[in-house]
């Protein structure tokens, strides 16, 4: 019986052994085919497992959209590079740059009167001319007055017929065409801060670029020049009204004057009245003398002395001619007034009246003149100019178009646009 229990337990301690000897095996394999699919080993070697491992991934091959997908790639995307290439190395027409810089420039000072008075300005460049001008270069008023000159339609065709259509004019065309072709190949900047405007101009010919560019210069000198004189017209015109005003004003006050001593005959009225206080201070003496000997002759002799009657009489008449001459200066008690002849102190009044209307008439003409005197002056400088710190230059070598520049973008673009279009088709296959 023991033996026997013993047999069994052999038997159950063989089967285990041999059972794990199979695990064992089992797992080997699978850890080896695993290793050669570099498929990761799978940590729980259970005998149920290994019937469930998938069967290795067939081998790719070349599929219909592989071949759309390099087609593709060869022409959105090298296709263009090439075209490209060809056409700047091949084509494309050397172009000569030509570059000036100037800036406007305001010199402002004030008149005389300022000046005295410690008021001056002094200014530099003016923005605001700056803006103008660079409105004014990119105008079609300034392309028609160039293209009159030089014919711009013939510097920019194409000298050999069709084999540079993308960067030359298509003669003739219209001004509009001009004009937007005039912004292509006349670039210009400017700085609102220093009020420097920088312009480059290209051509086939490094004359072409220098004659435009020089031209480009003339056109904007003058057009600085006219804002000049419209100025200096604005300001003379005004100081020429106010100095005519005051001429105007100094002839009126001096005929007045004038009528005024042809009608009462007195040139100077204040030598007139020194003369006739002279004959009252005269006729004041006198009269004292008189009464002086009237009054010794009444104590010394009787009053039937014909010597007294004749001191009174000489004694009336001073008095009379003192009351006469008091009454030209219109200080008299009988004075008339509904006299046709006015009391010298009225002719003293007007003349007085007219000599401060001749006054403030002659300071006005001194003004007018001193104004128009400064508006001349301002008028024979120049306040604004032109004032060129590149003048225009003469290229030597072509720097346009930039090829390398150019077929690096087309390039770059082409690839991210054939890499956008590829990836959204995949994704909208996988979709489906």
């Amino acid at each position: 019986m023991a033996k026997e229990i013993e047999d069994l337990k052999a038997v159950k301690m063989q089967r285990s052994l041999d059972a794990l000897e199979s695990e064992r095996a089992a797992s080997e394999a699978h850890r080896a085919k695993t290793a050669a699919n570099d498929v990761p080993p799978i940590s729980a070697p259970k005998a149920a497992e290994t019937s469930n491992v998938p069967p290795p991934a067939p081998k790719a091959r070349l599929r219909g959209r592989h071949v759309v997908t390099f087609f593709s790639f060869l022409i959105f995307a090298i296709g263009p590079v090439l075209i490209t290439a060809w056409y700047m190395w091949d084509r494309a027409a050397d172009r000569y740059v030509s570059r000036a810089g100037f800036s406007v420039r305001t010199e402002e000072i004030g008149s005389a009167f300022e000046l005295l008075g410690g008021v001056a300005e002094l200014s530099g460049s003016s923005s605001t001319d700056s803006e103008i001008l660079f409105q004014f270069i990119q105008s079609q008023e300034l392309v028609r007055n160039i293209d009159n000159a030089v014919d711009l339609r013939a510097i920019w065709s194409d000298t050999e017929l069709g084999r540079d259509p993308i960067f030359t004019y298509d003669a003739p065309g219209t001004i509009e065409d001009l004009t937007a072709h005039w912004a292509r190949m006349v670039s210009v900047y400017s700085d609102s801060g220093t009020g420097l405007i920088d312009i480059e101009v290209q051509a086939f010919t490094p004359e072409d670029a220098q004659t435009v560019n020089q031209l480009i210069y003339d056109e904007s000198l003058a057009m600085i020049n006219r804002l000049s004189a419209i100025a200096r017209e604005d300001g003379t015109r005004y100081a020429r009204e106010d100095l005519d005003s005051s001429v105007e004003r100094l002839k009126d006050a001096r005929s007045v004057l004038t009528q005024f001593r042809n009608r009462t005959q007195i040139v100077d009225p204040a030598a007139s009245i020194q003369s006739q206080l002279g004959i009252m201070s005269s006729l004041q003496s006198a009269l004292a003398n008189e009464l002086i000997e009237l009054d010794v002759l009444i104590q010394s002799t009787s009053q039937d002395d014909p010597r007294i009657v004749r001191a009174q009489q000489r004694i009336d008449v001073i008095e009379a001619r003192i009351v006469a001459e008091r009454n030209k200066f219109g200080i008299g008690e009988n004075q008339d007034p509904d006299s046709e002849n006015p009391a010298f102190a009225e002719l003293v009044g007007e003349y007085e009246r007219l000599a401060v209307d001749l006054e403030f008439a002659e300071g006005s003409y001194r003004a007018a003149q001193a104004t128009m005197d400064t508006s001349l002056a301002e008028a024979r400088r120049q306040s604004r100019y032109l004032a060129a710190h590149i003048r225009p230059t003469l290229p030597e070598s072509a720097e346009a178009p930039n090829r390398l520049q150019i077929t690096s973008l087309v390039a770059m673009f082409s690839f991210l646009a054939w890499v956008i279009v590829t990836l959204s088709a995949y994704s909208i296959r996988d979709r489906r």
